[in-house]
């Protein structure tokens, strides 16, 4: 039977995986609510559908690897909404589950490291929904799933080399602020290494080595520009929306011994240091 995965909110860290299934054979059905992203899956080989409008019945039927990207809202997990009894029914004969979840369940440490072990205490909304949606997926029984647990994603069309170049790039500062990264391919060798290798259950932390104060990315990226250093803004000064302020509410390291001890992943990007320079050659 071929590998069937079934991509629920089809975005960009699961079009990286794509990129690594693609050459294998397997057959991909990615879900969308946009009739134009519909078009440019069905260019990249993926098979579209809409959603959630459209029915997803049959691709559940035929789905032998599931991939969870879309982001819980304030009813729940918006695929367990529509499709939980069906997937409590098929979760045996599947062979793996993935959930896309943030570090940000881990909530603030001041700049203290945290490991897939630690409780988890959000302190965003965003963060909290997201452990109640981890808990609503573990609840079901027979589920091969496995929890991904992302840092701040990076990757082509998402780094800091536009604003820089077009001049809005501030470095926000606010004493002992610092996140952890991870670049959109190092993502999809992660979840590749875990369908090779599942153990159901398992929850794993995606970043790079280097938690680092964005203030830092900021300088590196202009300064591989060749542009001057963006200037220094206090957090307490900058005009920022309430989203991007959020993120400054927790500082954290992340430990990401698991996906290196038990998926055998060696990273591509280790730190923005490495990731930066690829993408600025790659534009």
């Amino acid at each position: 039977m071929a590998k069937t995965l079934l991509s629920f909110g089809h975005g960009y860290s699961a079009q990286g995986l794509v990129r690594l299934l693609d050459p294998r054979g397997w057959r991909i059905i990615g879900t969308t609510r946009s009739a134009d992203k519909a078009a440019a899956f069905a260019a990249q080989g993926v098979e579209p559908v809409l959603w959630p409008d459209g029915d997803l019945t049959e691709a559940l039927a035929q789905a032998t690897h599931l991939l969870i990207s879309a982001a819980p809202d304030a009813q729940g997990d918006p695929v367990l909404a529509r499709y939980g009894a069906q997937i409590t029914t098929i979760a045996p004969r599947l062979d793996w589950v993935g959930y896309l979840s943030t570090t940000g369940v881990y909530g603030d440490h001041q700049g203290g490291w945290v490991d897939e072990a630690t409780p988890l205490a959000p302190s965003t909304r965003r963060g909290q929904m997201r452990v109640e949606a981890e808990a609503a997926w573990r609840a079901i029984p027979g589920l091969p799933l496995h929890i991904f647990r992302l840092a701040g994603i990076y990757g082509p069309g998402r780094g800091p080399f536009e604003k820089v170049r077009n001049g809005t790039a501030r470095r926000i500062i606010k004493a002992n602020q610092v996140f952890s990264r991870t670049h959109v391919e190092d993502i999809a060798q992660v979840l590749a290494a875990s369908i090779a290798r599942p153990n159901a259950g398992a929850v794993y932390n995606v970043c790079d080595d280097d938690a680092a104060p964005p203030e830092d990315v900021i300088g590196h990226a202009a300064a591989l520009l060749g542009l001057p250093l963006p200037p220094a803004v206090a957090f307490e000064d900058a005009e920022m929306t309430p989203m991007a302020r959020s993120f400054y509410a927790e500082s954290k390291r992340v430990r990401n011994d698991r996906i290196k001890n038990e998926l055998g992943v060696t990273l591509k990007y280790p730190s923005y240091r490495d990731g930066l320079p690829a993408l600025l050659k790659a534009s």
